[in-house]
């Protein structure tokens, strides 16, 4: 049995780790302009997105505070347009993440978090499948595009879109 403080204090590490990796994404797609993989890049960072407000709630409800996390370093290789080093390092990234927290979520006494943090825990291993398939060369990431559709071409804009 965990007490506030303590569920407190795993839920923001968690909440920290999980921002250190939506923000290491964000980098990323920056440099990724071809179509399909940053269309799956900025899948991915909306769904971190999604799970960081949850995790923000639940912080909330325990009397804290979301920590704040800094921006990640450049990624040198990245910007020399190693592109499949990107896909590579999260794909990494995401299964190191999944397999330092997968015991420990487990392990929370509260059912809602710990039924939160498997649910988010489900979609980084979604999120490795995507790395792991965008590095084996694989373009049709989120699903077939319809024959209509035609093949994606050419890059996208860089910057996420912010309403």
């Amino acid at each position: 049995m965990t007490t506030q403080s303590e569920a407190l204090a795993l839920l923001q590490e968690f909440y920290s780790e999980k921002l250190s990796l939506m923000l290491l994404h964000q980098a990323h797609a920056r440099l990724v302009g071809q179509y399909d993989a940053n269309n799956t890049y900025q899948y991915v960072i909306n769904r971190e997105d999604v799970q960081l407000s949850w995790l923000s709630k639940a912080i909330g409800d325990l009397g804290g505070e979301p920590p704040k996390v800094a921006e990640p370093p450049a990624d040198d290789a990245a910007a020399k347009g190693a592109v499949q080093a990107l896909f590579k390092s999260d794909a990494q990234s995401a299964q190191t993440f999944v397999e330092r927290w997968r015991a420990r979520v487990e392990a929370v006494g509260n059912a809602r978090h710990r039924g939160m943090l498997k649910v988010i825990l489900g979609e980084t291993m979604e999120q490795q499948r995507f790395f792991e398939q965008a590095l084996a060369g694989r373009t049709d990431l989120l699903g077939r595009r319809g024959d209509a559709a035609g093949p994606a071409r050419g890059a996208v804009l860089a910057a996420r879109m912010v309403e």
